[in-house]
């Protein structure tokens, strides 16, 4: 009888590292939120007061609206891989590992850019924690197309994997233009990413129908 080695039969089940991809998202999402304190050692005598202490926070909450959305945009499109690939090995086990490692990292990159949200330093620290998730997203469908994981084949499969690398690209594109932009203000910079984080979370109904009607989705029997 031949032996198998452990790296052929190991990260077989898909569904394990779903799970923890859900645990990973859910705490990452709750750690940016304790980032926001109450402004303490502030002596609040009048509503005046307590508006002043209250702007204080805008960058905090600036910057905890803006990692939300990224940390809901990027779960979203981790669910969708989730929903086409149906195998898996060690390979993909550690891919998606790498990218949960970046997800993880979404709440320090964001209190750094709070704590330092004029200079940037600041942003391209935050923006090479977008780009480097990004990267990983497009490794995990390069390699899962390439091994045939997914639940897809023929003509459906390349649209699937085209839309997703596209909007991959897409995304970091605008990212890369607006985290340049820090060089003419990191407000502006700041500005750009919401716009494009707004964008991609709040997509338009009839694009959201346009990609359902060219892109069949598969049964669980796939």
């Amino acid at each position: 009888m031949n032996m198998k080695h452990f790296n052929q039969i190991a990260g077989q089940r898909i569904q394990h590292i779903e799970s923890l991809s859900n645990n990973v998202f859910a705490v990452a999402a709750t750690l940016l939120v304790l980032n926001i304190k109450v402004p303490v050692g502030v002596v609040i005598s009048s509503e005046k007061d307590l508006v002043t202490a209250f702007r204080m926070l805008s960058p905090t909450l600036l910057t905890y609206f803006l990692s939300f959305i990224t940390v809901g945009i990027f779960w979203t499109g981790q669910s969708v891989a989730f929903h086409y690939i149906n195998k898996s090995d060690r390979n993909v086990y550690w891919i998606n590992l790498f990218f949960l490692l970046l997800i993880s990292l979404i709440p320090f990159t964001t209190a750094f850019l709070s704590a330092h949200i004029k200079f940037r330093f600041a942003i391209a620290v935050y923006w090479s924690n977008l780009f480097l998730l990004g990267t990983m997203i497009l490794v995990n469908w390069s390699y899962v197309d390439r091994h045939n994981f997914l639940c897809v084949s023929g003509v459906e499969k390349i649209k699937v994997v085209k839309a997703i690398k596209r909007r991959v690209q897409i995304a970091q594109a605008l990212y890369a233009s607006g985290a340049l932009l820090s060089l003419i203000s990191p407000y502006l910079s700041l500005v750009v990413f919401c716009v494009v984080q707004l964008n991609y979370a709040l997509a338009p109904f009839s694009k959201v129908k346009q990609v359902c009607d060219e892109v069949s989705v598969p049964t669980s029997s796939g």
